[in-house]
């Protein structure tokens, strides 16, 4: 049972409760008026009459993502995803609420919250200056559906009664614009390429719809080219782990799930490792056809790669992958960022990064395809349609412009509609007559009768 009392002008609510311990407790909860008072004692004495009562809980939103990241974390992630959503926690949810009691955070605050991350300075990570200066509504939106899962597994453990979270403002995010290269571009920066690591890397992203650690990751064994594959059009690759540098801590967590290869460390005491590991998502294991000319260039390569494995013998580190060093050592994301950047002022091209290359594969195959979003999404791997929809909606407008251009050449063309007078405006024809009544009384008295002789008839 609760009781009322009055404090001074408020009015609390006191009632008993046992904890995760099994301690009685008093709780007493304040509210402004009477009438919220007892709307809070008759709801506590339902739900404690029909055993759904949540008895108040000193957990912390700190507390909370502890065990959410252990238990739930543990199961749900992939390897990035535990990373990023730690980074999350550590940097913008902690030091700001982490401290705050699970049973104190509503609607409200949360929105408060979140005006508060648009004030905050962005961290810096990894010693890599951050791309804003202060959160964005991409990050808030991201820390929104973390901390909604988190807050929806507590309502599962019995360790609040509600979620507050869909009931908040979501924060909105805009899809920008790709900034990509035309196919033109790509010929340029081909063209102007002497790196063969560098040049493969752009032809597979491009052809293929590669991201960049699918690239970096790809072994000789999921790529067929041989003479018969060739001569039947059925050159494909099979795209089904990528290259990644990932924490020690994350593989610890996790237990190295996801993990199919580690590389040895070159230098001694680091705190990340490089992993060959499963892709983030199932739609991006998929099988990927080769262009004819692509799965030449790969051939060729794969017969220069031979000559220094060869030529190093034992110095060589044989990992199978396509794209390496002289040596047979992984390309990380980082070195191919770097080589493309480099080339990409060296040919004076557009300032774009290697991901836009995908983009702009994307791009040419919907066009090549006229609009087959299904054949596009699985050569790109994307696990939502809406993905290729929303991002890439902008590249319909040039299609658009010829439609109407096609519209003038075989409807208007036949006609030369430019002589015809188009209707006169109603309105100005009824702006003249009343001028004309305005200047001959006559003439409204002999509207007025023939209006009246019509009335009488009808």
């Amino acid at each position: 049972m609760a009781s009322i009392i009055k404090r001074k002008s408020k009015y609390s609510v006191a009632y008993y409760y046992v904890n995760e311990r099994g301690e009685k407790k008093q709780k007493w909860e304040t509210y402004q008026n009477y009438g919220e008072a007892q709307r809070r004692k008759a709801e506590i004495e339902l739900q404690q009459k029909e055993g759904t009562f949540v008895p108040p809980s000193e957990i912390t939103v700190r507390d909370l993502l502890k065990e959410f990241a252990r238990i739930y974390g543990r199961e749900e992630w992939a390897l990035s995803t535990f990373e990023s959503n730690c980074a999350l926690i550590a940097n913008y949810i902690n030091p700001i609420i982490g401290d705050k009691q699970i049973q104190q955070i509503g609607p409200k605050f949360i929105d408060e919250y979140y005006q508060e991350l648009k004030r905050t300075k962005s961290v810096v990570s990894n010693n890599r200056k951050p791309k804003n200066e202060f959160v964005s509504p991409a990050v808030i939106s991201s820390i929104h559906k973390l901390l909604r899962c988190a807050f929806n597994q507590a309502v599962k453990w019995e360790m609040i009664k509600t979620n507050p979270f869909p009931s908040a403002n979501k924060p909105k995010t805009k899809y920008k614009k790709r900034d990509m290269w035309t196919a033109e571009y790509i010929w340029t920066a081909l063209n102007a390429c002497t790196d063969m690591k560098l040049y493969l890397a752009i032809n597979l992203a491009f052809a293929c719809s590669l991201r960049i650690g699918e690239i970096s990751g790809l072994t000789w064994d999921k790529i067929f080219i041989t003479d018969a594959h060739i001569a039947r059009d059925d050159a494909y690759l099979l795209v089904d782990q990528e290259l990644a540098r990932v924490s020690r801590q994350a593989r610890e967590q996790l237990d190295d799930k996801d993990i199919i290869f580690i590389f040895p460390s070159l230098m001694p005491n680091t705190t990340t490792n490089l992993v060959l590991k499963k892709p983030k998502t199932e739609s991006s294991i998929r099988k990927v056809w080769i262009p004819k000319t692509l799965a030449y260039i790969l051939r060729e390569w794969k017969t220069t790669q031979d000559e220094f494995k060869d030529f190093l013998g034992q110095d060589y580190y044989d990992y199978n992958l396509v794209l390496t060093f002289p040596n047979g050592r992984p390309v990380e994301h980082r070195i191919l960022e770097k080589d493309f950047g480099n080339l990409r002022k060296e040919a004076g091209l557009p300032d774009v990064v290697f991901h836009s290359l995908r983009h702009s594969s994307t791009t040419y195959k919907l066009k090549l395809n006229h609009g087959d979003l299904k054949a596009t999404q699985g050569d790109t791997g994307h696990s939502q349609i809406n993905m290729i929809t929303d991002v890439y909606a902008h590249i319909l407008d040039e299609d658009r412009k010829i439609n109407a251009q096609k519209f003038e050449t075989a409807f208007y063309a036949k006609h030369d509609l430019r002589k015809v007078a188009p209707p006169e405006d109603e309105n100005t024809e009824l702006a003249g007559l009343v001028a004309q009544l305005q200047q001959s009384p006559e003439l409204v008295q002999m509207l007025s009768a023939l209006l009246s002789k019509q009335a009488i008839s009808k």
